[in-house]
């Protein structure tokens, strides 16, 4: 159970981490939306709530998270208490243990890279959380502004998270099919293997039984003898989470970096008006530039704060 809603929960994070990028495209966004493809009403304001769907994906992403964790610490104990000697390419735990309070699987998965990164990645995603919260988004937006940039590490340990291994498959089936008897495993020693399987094997056959034979299960399947041709090989499964999240990580920095090329374009202040209840209005001149809607400015004054910006409405 423990691996099924570990497995589960890491499809659900790899989807949301591929879509959460996307509402981040602003440039792409009001592109669409002044786009003559995009004629419906409905269709336009679906991408004016794309903040909402942002927000939506890194809820998800939170809950999914803490459920993954969980999965994993019931995991943890299971590798520890399953330890196989049989298979010792297929344990993750380095011995068998039975205590979640012990030394025994409290030293199995911060060895591990998925182990590590993971811890590290609940970090990062505990900080992008608390700082998005809109307590600390109204009295400090550069607190949230540089905690949620940390999602190029919490991205970069993601793909790395998958790359321990830790789950693996058979890539010899035919030559091992399971429940085979091999009678070159050190095993046999402990089981009474009857005489006539002393003599020489082929690499692989599936022949009848005697019915005078006395043989122990699980040996013998349907009154027919399974041999095997050699020991059992596994493979680590092929990372997916790449295939996922590269296509959006890379469509999100090219547009920060054509954002972050357009900022340093000159911006010509025109006038600087000061209304009531302590309302100013900017107005400004870019060349190139045409506003859409759904579009907001970052102002920064260096005379005022070095590091300090705020995000306001564009309006014409």
């Amino acid at each position: 159970l423990g691996l099924c809603v570990s497995r589960a929960s890491a499809s659900v994070l790899n989807l949301n981490c591929c879509l959460v990028l996307l509402p981040m495209c602003r440039v792409l966004l009001a592109f669409l939306r002044g786009s003559q493809k995009v004629a419906s009403r409905k269709s336009r304001r679906l991408l004016d709530k794309s903040k909402t769907f942002h927000v939506t994906c890194g809820v998800t992403i939170c809950i999914f998270s803490v459920l993954h964790v969980a999965a994993h610490l019931v995991n943890a104990l299971n590798f520890s208490e399953n330890y196989n000697e049989d298979f010792l390419s297929l344990n993750a735990a380095n011995y068998r243990g039975t205590s979640l309070h012990g030394s025994k699987v409290s030293s199995l998965m911060p060895v591990l890279v998925p182990g590590l990164t993971g811890v590290i990645m609940v970090l990062v995603l505990f900080l992008m959380c608390t700082a998005s919260t809109y307590a600390i988004r109204v009295s400090n937006y550069d607190i949230f502004w540089y905690t949620h940039n940390l999602f190029f590490v919490f991205y970069m340990l993601l793909m790395v998270h998958v790359s321990g291994g830790v789950l693996k498959y058979q890539t010899n089936l035919e030559e091992h099919p399971p429940g085979c008897f091999n009678p070159n495993k050190t095993l046999r020693e402990n089981v009474t293997v009857p005489r006539a399987f002393e003599e020489t094997f082929p690499d692989y056959t599936t022949e009848p039984f005697p019915e005078d034979l006395s043989i122990p299960e699980p040996f013998v399947q349907n009154n027919f003898m399974r041999i095997c041709s050699e020991e059992p090989k596994f493979q680590s499964h092929f990372p997916e989470t790449w295939f996922w999240i590269s296509g959006p990580l890379c469509l999100y920095c090219m547009e920060r970096l054509y954002r972050y090329i357009r900022s340093n374009k000159s911006v010509t202040i025109t006038s600087v008006i000061s209304h009531p209840s302590n309302v100013l209005e900017v107005r400004m001149v870019k060349d190139d530039f045409k506003a859409r809607p759904g579009q907001y400015v970052i102002l920064h004054c260096p005379r005022v704060s070095a590091l300090e910006s705020h995000p306001f409405t564009l309006t014409m």
